[in-house]
């Protein structure tokens, strides 16, 4: 279209030039239809300057369009990767620790299993241990029985024994083995009935033992025995030492506190006067007795009483108050 009015535009103006040469009222046409192509072609290119500028401008804004377009997909493809590096360690963080609680919870189960294996294992060894120390606790008891009945048949045949014999010196002797045989039996006879087979407690004993004993002189009728002491314990082996010492001296105030009396007080007592210590004090309200009496005696129950003293690691004294007061201070035992 831009050839074709370019070629109006020439040759209408080589036309306007001829017909101007000659006068013509010709060349006056001719130069304005070559104008108004001239004209037509100035419009064409100006429309094509705008469509090229448009067509650029066009370019331009798609060309940014897609760079834009590219930047956004860069950032969203730098987020992405971002995101799936972060899920991609927090899956490895979580695996790993998940492996780890895995091998953790494993050693844990193992080790649960092996101590609710001891833990069975203990409650085995203690149900055993229970049982075999009643076992034990039920034959011990059986032998304190035993041992106590086998006292008493000792002290049935030394009563036998006494009942046949008429010398009042030997029947008196064979009332006093008698007594020390039946105060050996109390111990044991204590030990079988109680709860502890290690341990007897004392207060009980003296009952037992002062009871028993005024029964064997006729005395429980015009003779008392009181007992002012807390319940104390003590192992087997000191309370047969002190069962005997007190057995002694109990038929020692019965025999010699009371001559030409209807009536008398004994007492009986066994205290810790301190943390290392024990006192037993057996004292009447009797005639009394010199002082240096029993020190010098030579009958078998003094030296009963001294040779269980010594065993004691004690200390024995007389004092008159009116009466005899007898002490004895020991180390207190350690108790099994």
């Amino acid at each position: 279209m831009s050839n074709y009015l370019r070629g109006i535009f020439q040759s209408n103006l080589h036309l306007s030039e001829l017909y101007e040469k000659q006068n013509d009222k010709e060349a006056l046409r001719y130069f304005k239809i070559a104008v108004a192509a001239k004209d037509s072609l100035n419009s064409q290119d100006k429309i094509k300057r705008l469509l090229s500028i448009t067509f650029e401008e066009r370019e331009q804004t798609r060309q940014r369009a897609v760079e834009k377009a590219n930047y956004q997909t860069k950032i969203r493809f730098v987020v992405l990767v971002v995101f799936l590096s972060v899920f991609v360690a927090i899956a490895f963080i979580l695996f790993r620790n998940n492996r780890q609680k895995q091998k953790a919870n494993t050693v844990l189960q193992g080790k649960n299993e092996e101590i609710e294996k001891t833990v069975a294992q203990l409650k085995t060894a203690q149900v055993t241990l229970a049982a075999k120390n009643a076992e034990n606790e039920l034959l011990l008891k059986e032998i304190h029985h035993r041992v106590k009945n086998n006292l008493e048949v000792v002290s049935s045949l030394l009563a036998l024994q006494a009942a046949q014999i008429s010398d009042p010196n030997v029947q008196e002797v064979m009332r006093a083995s008698q007594n020390r045989v039946h105060s050996m039996g109390i111990i044991h006879q204590k030990l079988y009935q109680g709860s502890n087979l290690a341990v007897i407690e004392m207060r009980d004993y003296f009952i037992n033992l002062g009871q028993s004993t005024l029964d064997s002189f006729g005395m429980d009728n015009h003779i008392q025995i009181s007992y002012p002491m807390p319940e104390l314990e003590l192992d087997m082996d000191t309370a047969i030492a002190v069962g005997l010492i007190t057995n002694e001296l109990l038929t020692n105030a019965l025999k010699y506190a009371f001559v030409d009396r209807e009536s008398g007080t004994l007492t009986i007592s066994l205290t810790e006067p301190d943390t290392n210590n024990l006192l037993l004090q057996i004292g009447d309200n009797g005639i009394g007795k010199p002082l240096g009496q029993a020190a010098t005696g030579t009958g078998f129950g003094t030296q009963l009483v001294d040779l269980l003293t010594r065993q004691l690691d004690g200390m024995l004294t007389y004092e008159n108050q009116n009466g005899t007061l007898v002490k004895l201070c020991f180390k207190k035992p350690a108790l099994a």
